[in-house]
């Protein structure tokens, strides 16, 4: 599966706060981050292994191939390395396409997401 976009960006919180975040969008409903457009999909969960890799399926029901992966690295205690790579089936995307996917996953994970943190 041909990786078409990632990014690497620490988050403030510990890897532990990270994981639970990305496993349960819904866990503070004061703070929400998840907020999905009318063409996307909640994903579910493909894989986890706490607390240092989630796997989303597709949030877009026009690829539901796609994956999204989280790479979660730091210590016990102090903040988090998160990257997260988008990973297809063959065909690849046209560029545009993958521009705007990779823009989305971006502004959920280093806007929102972080948002919630605090930053």
């Amino acid at each position: 599966m041909p990786e078409i976009a990632g990014r690497r960006r620490t988050q403030p919180p510990p890897p532990r706060i990270v994981y639970e975040a990305l496993t349960n969008p819904d866990r503070d409903p004061a703070r929400p981050w998840l907020i999905l457009h009318n063409d996307e999909q909640r994903p579910t969960i493909a894989e986890a292994v706490e607390p240092n890799l989630v796997v989303w399926t597709s949030i877009w029901p026009w690829r539901p191939d796609a994956r999204i992966r989280f790479d979660i690295i730091g210590p016990t205690h102090g903040s988090t390395t998160l990257s997260w790579t988008l990973i297809v089936d063959e065909p690849v995307p046209d560029g545009e396409t993958t521009v705007r996917m990779r823009k989305r996953v971006n502004e959920l994970i280093n806007a929102n997401l972080r948002f919630t943190f605090g930053q």
